[in-house]
């Protein structure tokens, strides 16, 4: 299984967003600096989006990640990942149950799982996680219904209870990277702040900037 990047972009794929767009800049930004294997993108649609639909804007994506080879994996709709070639997926609390994700996608998938406390990340873990998607971190705009900000120390207590890469998620900025990686974090994921840069490719260096600026003891980002 393939090390897992650090940076993970998630699509936002609300109206009047362009993720295609933002997918091409994030990709033009790790390539000028050599850093395409730091960078995941993890697609996710509106609830209200077809299947058909999906795996239109799906099978794009991965095109453009293959050209970069760039890992690309797809939230909650398994079967989309399945026939797009994706190299995994991500289940959140509603979704597929993380057993049954792993029995759906195969032993050699990626597959994130979401959580928020200790005993949720090492359930997903012996579950088949390969990595856990830990938060909401921060308070965030760009999904709601989301609990209560767990902050950096909610997200160290998960990071000390598995050994499998942590990736902080919701509300992460550019001056936030630091903490996390002080608190465990492997790695961030992001909607708003490159959807919503005035200049994505240059969001997107910023970002993978601050990564590479990792406290000693970060973890090796082995996905399994």
């Amino acid at each position: 299984m393939p090390s897992l990047g650090r940076l993970h972009l998630i699509t936002d794929t609300r109206p009047g967003c362009d993720p295609l767009g933002v997918l091409r800049a994030a990709l033009a930004a790790a390539h000028a600096a050599a850093a395409t294997a730091d960078l995941v993108v993890q697609v996710r649609v509106e609830d209200d989006m077809s299947d058909r639909d999906a795996y239109e804007l799906t099978g794009r994506v991965v095109a453009e990640c293959a050209a970069y080879q760039v890992t690309c994996l797809v939230n909650d709709r398994l079967h989309v990942a399945l026939a797009t070639g994706a190299a995994g997926a991500h289940v959140g609390a509603l979704d597929l149950p993380v057993d049954a994700a792993r029995r759906v996608l195969g032993p050699a998938a990626i597959l994130g799982a979401t959580a928020r406390d200790p005993a949720t990340g090492r359930a997903a873990v012996s579950a088949g996680a390969t990595y856990l998607g830990v938060g909401a971190c921060y308070a965030t705009s760009t999904k709601t219904g989301l609990p209560d900000p767990i902050g950096p120390a909610g997200l160290a207590a998960v990071a000390a209870a598995v050994d499998v890469p942590v990736v902080a998620i919701a509300g992460v900025t550019v001056d936030r990277v630091p903490e996390l990686l002080a608190a465990g974090a492997h790695g961030v994921a992001v909607v708003g702040a490159l959807a919503g840069a005035a200049d994505p490719c240059r969001a997107t260096a910023e970002l993978l900037t601050a990564l590479r600026r990792a406290p000693a003891g970060d973890t090796s980002g082995a996905a399994a």
